[in-house]
């Protein structure tokens, strides 16, 4: 009864008969289901490892995780990545358009250069990342030289490393020494110093000293000297100069004394403390003129650094750009694979789902990129 309302409205309408389809579907086609499904988990996926992030970040007790430039992060990089990535979606769009207007010469065009746009990320993250590595700046396991604190374990592990750099030289000019270099030999002085003066010096005043602050403050100026953080400048100078008094005044004590001593043993133990403290005096001026500290100016020492919550901002830094730098190579990848097709009208819903994936990669970076150089 209702086909023959239909009908009979339809013939007075003078249209002729209605032919209903029935579509089974969403009324898009399979392979943009598919992506928008797909799209969906990445999306969950980016979601949760940057709301992570996010609850790490800002859950961190204030002075507690590392700034931008502790950790080697450079603005100017991640702005400059962002913009190349901007661009890139504006490329795609355009080989889209090109593609669906019959253009297969602009399209494939516009498609090469989001496919060499992609690349220039790529080698920035990549430049990025040599950075980082060169500075020691990763995740624990395996050679990381990052501590979270500065603490005995952290002095003992200045202390190896100290120790295998001279145990190394020594062996070198034993072994060869014609082929042992001046450089090596200015090396050499350094360890020798650095062993003596910063490392012994910082271990017998904090195994003497019953203050739990003065021996917390010996350990945090040593730290401060191999790797300065700008959060410490100010902490870092008082100790300095209160440690310059305190060492005056212990020399005008200990000559002193020198010179009442009358048997040969107490002289040679205070012979041997003023050497202490005159080779301390000496290098904490030189300490104090490396503006980036040791590792900085000297970077073979690779000594351990103390960076608040280090290694978990190298852990959550590189996983999250590491997966994302991941998307954006199987987006390349896609592109090329895709170039060589002549991109008529009828392939541009190939490039239109392409895009779509590509401007989701965008989008997570445009997130990313505030959470990780800004703050």
């Amino acid at each position: 009864m209702a086909e023959h309302a239909i009908e009979h409205g339809t013939e007075h309408a003078g249209h002729g008969h209605v032919h209903l389809e029935y579509q089974p579907a969403l009324p898009i086609p399979n392979g943009k289901l598919c992506l928008w499904l797909f799209l969906s988990t990445e999306i969950m996926f980016f979601a949760g490892l940057i709301g992570a992030y996010i609850v790490l970040r800002f859950g961190a007790p204030s002075g507690t995780w590392p700034g931008p430039h502790d950790v080697h992060v450079v603005e100017w990089m991640g702005a400059f990545n962002t913009f190349v990535l901007i661009c890139s979606s504006v490329t795609i769009v355009l080989a889209l358009e090109a593609s669906r207007s019959g253009s297969a010469g602009m399209a494939k065009f516009w498609l090469a250069t989001t496919l060499a746009l992609g690349c220039v990320f790529l080698g920035v993250k990549a430049v990025e990342y040599s950075s980082k590595f060169s500075h020691g700046i990763h995740p624990m396991s395996p050679r990381s030289l990052l501590y979270d604190r500065a603490d005995p374990y952290y002095v003992s592990a200045v202390s190896a490393r100290v120790a295998a750099l001279r145990s190394g030289l020594d062996e070198r000019k034993n072994k060869a020494p014609d082929s042992f270099t001046e450089q090596d030999q200015q090396r050499l002085d350094l360890v020798s110093s650095l062993q003596a003066n910063l490392v012994k010096w910082t271990e017998t005043k904090v195994a003497q000293t019953s203050d739990q602050l003065a021996r917390e403050g010996a350990i945090e100026l040593m730290a401060y000297q191999i790797y300065p953080l700008h959060a410490s400048h100010e902490r870092a100078e008082f100790l300095h100069d209160q440690e310059l008094r305190e060492i005056a005044a212990e020399t005008q004590a200990v000559t002193a004394q020198r010179a009442q001593a009358t048997d040969e043993e107490s002289q040679k133990a205070l012979d041997a403390r003023l050497a202490a403290l005159r080779g301390r005096q000496e290098l904490l001026p030189e300490l104090k003129a490396m503006e980036h500290g040791l590792n900085e100016q000297h970077k073979w020492l690779r000594l351990p650094m103390k960076i608040p919550s280090g290694n978990m901002w190298a852990s959550t830094y590189f996983l999250l750009t590491g997966f994302h730098a991941i998307h954006v190579a199987v987006g390349l990848l896609v592109f090329a694979l895709i170039l060589p097709v002549r991109l008529t009208p009828r392939k541009s819903h190939v490039l239109e789902n392409v895009g779509l994936y590509w401007h989701f990669v965008d989008l997570v970076w445009i997130f990313l990129f505030p959470l990780l150089y800004l703050f």
